[in-house]
């Protein structure tokens, strides 16, 4: 463009004006890009269905816990996001700038300030879910959070929702690399695991429960069996207290456990959290156990129950292989 204004001195009338117009075009379209518009649109699938999207939105509000890797790895800054659900490690950026609003919480969401950061684009769904109608009253909102009514489970969705993530950011090569992984994973995990017996649990406010609602995910695709399931174990949510009794599990006696820590990520809802080995390891039921006498626990990621992502379920699919090789 410099080169076009030295030489329009010398060129014909008419020429010049052409040359003007295509520097004026350029201008423009410079303008467009610094204001933070996007590339046109793309087609996704989502939980409404086919929706058309900006393509590689300048401006992304995320509100989508299990998104927050996948944007991370593509290189997205947010303009918003729940900064409640960050996790602790990894995400210290987004938390401490001040350009990033906090939108508040799934619980008691900041609409206002949703509103003022002025999004392109909402990524929606998960925890947000219910709030989907007056997210899209705010800016164009998708939601492809992974769902365990999903084509495939919930672990397959995970693949669709980097894929889909991917085609909106123009970064399908690395949305590629990142579902090769926890293919790999996954498989190697699925090999690792023989049929043995599990107790799928997790700890909160210095308890043990029955975690299936959450890492029943985790364990969909292996070869294990959950020992609550066999016995009819109603799976609640991880929330609750199911008043499960750490004689049952000790009777059932399973071969390993695999532990969600949700006071490592959210802290007890009274008092000091405790972690969950030092509860699993001061559960004096669980001393004549296998899992126990073998040392065969898997702790999941201390930040599972916030990231809960694709990225976190490579994680743990490759501790499970780990763990279960180093045993057999």
């Amino acid at each position: 463009m410099r080169s076009a204004r030295l030489r329009k001195s010398i060129v014909v009338t008419g020429a010049a004006l052409c040359a003007g117009m295509v520097l004026s075009a350029c201008g423009e379209s410079g303008k467009e890009s610094e204001s933070g518009k996007s590339q046109g649109e793309v087609t996704v699938t989502t939980a409404k269905g086919k929706l058309e999207v900006p393509l590689k939105p300048a401006k992304v509000a995320a509100l989508d816990n299990t998104s927050f890797a996948t944007l991370k790895a593509f290189g997205i800054k947010p303009v918003a996001v729940p900064k409640g659900l960050l996790p602790p490690q990894g995400f210290e950026d987004w938390k401490g700038d001040s350009s990033i609003k906090d939108i508040g919480t799934h619980r008691e969401p900041k609409f206002e300030a949703l509103n003022a950061s002025e999004p392109d684009l909402i990524i929606g769904g998960y925890r947000f879910a219910d709030h989907h109608d007056k997210l899209a009253k705010i800016a164009k909102t998708v939601d492809v959070a992974p769902s365990d009514e999903a084509k495939g489970g919930y672990v397959n969705a995970l693949k669709t929702q980097t894929q889909e993530l991917g085609k909106i950011f123009g970064q399908e090569a690395k949305a590629k690399e990142i579902v090769a992984a926890l293919d790999k994973a996954e498989k190697s995990a699925a090999d690792a695991t023989k049929g043995e017996s599990v107790f799928l649990a997790v700890a909160s406010a210095g308890k043990v429960d029955n975690g299936a609602s959450r890492i029943g995910r985790l364990a969909e695709p292996l070869n294990l069996k959950n020992v609550l399931s066999s016995e009819g174990e109603e799976s609640t949510s991880v929330h609750d207290n199911s008043g499960l009794a750490p004689e049952t599990i000790a009777k059932l006696n399973p071969d390993w456990m695999i532990m969600l820590d949700r006071d490592a990520a959210v802290g007890a809802e009274s008092g000091e959290a405790i972690a969950a080995k030092k509860v699993v390891d001061g559960m004096e039921a669980w001393d004549k156990t296998t899992f126990r006498e073998k040392d065969q626990v898997v702790y999941l990621s201390g930040d599972f129950y916030l990231t809960e992502g694709i990225q976190a379920y490579t994680d743990a699919f490759d501790s499970v292989a780990t763990a279960f090789n180093a045993a057999g």
